[in-house]
């Protein structure tokens, strides 16, 4: 129990999570902590599962992710910092004992922040392992949307990241500090901002997860999630009472960043849509599932439709096999061949070709180039 339990007057329910899951040496264990780790493992089973559907392997993936988690998280922390000084600059009167940078367990991070740092990360290693930047970031996107929808209900069991007062159904009833400028000391009924999000991003992930085998060209899924989330989080920004602004102005960063990045995904999407053709079958053969063990693509056909060797490697060395040795036995002396001979001949003759055939098949195709955002 708290002495700030969450109510939703309207709706007849009332919780009260303790921001403590459990303690381990006598140190707490925040439930914070545990959804953020769940969301994160869910995402990444998720997209590692699917990245061989756009063409990238799967180890190819996890290496991405080694890097692009650790800088998401320092980025978060330096997002949150530079748009909220005031926390870290030293002031006898306002500010006596001013939180430290690297204190981040004390709260203080800032998804956009994560999302640039995963971006750049990304953009870096796939131009190192010479990778299709935008296909990784079309199932990479899909992850970030798990990740926020779930992430979000920690800020449910913290009692923050919520909005102004409302007099809605589903408004939610909390203890609340001040709003803006105002003191306030009180309960009052708010806007569960963090619930309009998570909603928002589920509902993107479950159109984005369809769109991904559907797509016209590569980053569209990518560009797609700019685009949805951008404009979900400018609308619900507007509603929070715990924005980071633009320095000493107005505005409200992360508002300004969704609607801005919104609009050039929009364009994008248009441009790509109307004023470029996209050739469906270069695309299937781009995203023909790899080997998971570095080898070679399997083979695609013209349509670029994987085709399958239903013999098996074990059936063609044993054909292989019986030809050779058919052809080093040779016929027997003697004018005196029976049919039996001339088929047996006929046999290797025909496992020759047939082998001959399967090598010209196996002769390596000339890969499609890249499409390109």
């Amino acid at each position: 129990m708290t002495d700030n339990p969450i109510g939703f007057p309207g709706l007849g329910l009332q919780f009260d999570p303790s921001p403590v899951a459990f303690t381990v040496f006598g140190r707490g264990i925040y439930w914070y902590g545990i959804i953020i780790a769940a969301s994160f493992l869910l995402a990444a089973y998720y997209t590692v599962r699917r990245a061989p559907r756009v063409g990238i392997r799967q180890d190819d993936f996890i290496d991405a992710l080694l890097f692009a988690v650790p800088v998401a998280i320092i980025f978060s922390r330096l997002y949150y910092v530079v748009f909220n000084l005031r926390e870290f600059t030293y002031d006898p009167v306002k500010n006596p004992y001013p939180q430290k940078v690297y204190e981040i367990w004390k709260g203080g991070i800032a998804i956009y922040g994560a999302i640039i740092g995963a971006v750049l990360t990304a953009y870096i290693f796939c131009r190192v392992k010479k990778l299709r930047f935008s296909a990784l970031m079309d199932v990479a996107a899909l992850g970030l949307l798990i990740g926020q929808c779930i992430g979000r209900w920690g800020n449910f069991i913290n009692r923050e990241a919520h909005g102004t007062r409302t007099d809605l159904p589903w408004g939610m009833e909390v203890f609340v500090n001040r709003i803006g400028d105002e003191i306030i000391n009180n309960r009052v009924t708010v806007h569960p901002t963090f619930l309009y999000e998570s909603l928002w991003t589920l509902l993107g992930f479950l159109l984005l997860h369809r769109v991904l085998t559907r797509r016209k060209f590569t980053g569209q899924v990518f560009l797609m999630y700019v685009a949805w989330y951008g404009l979900g989080r400018g609308l619900i920004e507007g509603l929070r009472t715990d924005s980071l602004y633009f320095f000493s102005t107005s505005l409200r960063i992360s508002q300004v960043l969704g609607f801005v990045s919104c609009a050039a995904a929009v364009a994008l999407l248009i441009y790509n849509w109307r004023f470029r053709t996209h050739d469906p079958a270069t695309l299937a053969a781009l995203d023909s599932e790899p080997s998971t063990d570095h080898g070679p693509a399997p083979e695609t056909d013209e349509a670029g439709e994987v085709t399958l060797d239903v013999a098996g490697p074990e059936a063609e060395a044993a054909a292989v096999e019986a030809a050779v040795e058919s052809v080093e036995s040779g016929p027997p002396d003697g004018a005196g061949e029976t049919v039996e001979q001339a088929e047996g001949a006929g046999e290797a003759e025909g496992a020759e070709q047939s082998e001959a055939g399967e090598e010209t098949e196996a002769a390596p195709k000339g890969a499609p180039e890249e499409e390109t955002l």
